[in-house]
């Protein structure tokens, strides 16, 4: 690149740890879900999910025993 040549514009793209899907089995986000980032292994205990109304709904693992690439959650309040 020559000193007049602008550099491109990018985003720069954070890392991520291997990931799990969180699904919500009850309250506001009922049936859907999203990608959890691992902690030490294993899905997060909780996780806080943003609504559709501007809140943010906290959620926690339905069970603590739970195997494969994804975890049921339960809603537990808004934050």
């Amino acid at each position: 690149m020559t000193e007049f040549e602008k550099p491109s514009q990018t985003t720069p793209v954070a890392k991520t740890g291997p990931t799990i899907t969180a699904t919500f089995e009850d309250g506001p986000l009922k049936g859907g879900n999203i990608e959890a980032e691992i902690v030490e292994g294993r899905p997060p205990k909780t996780i806080d999910v943003p609504a559709d109304d501007g809140s943010t709904c906290r959620y926690c693992l339905a069970a603590w025993v739970q195997s494969g690439r994804s975890a049921v959650y339960t809603f537990l309040y808004r934050v």
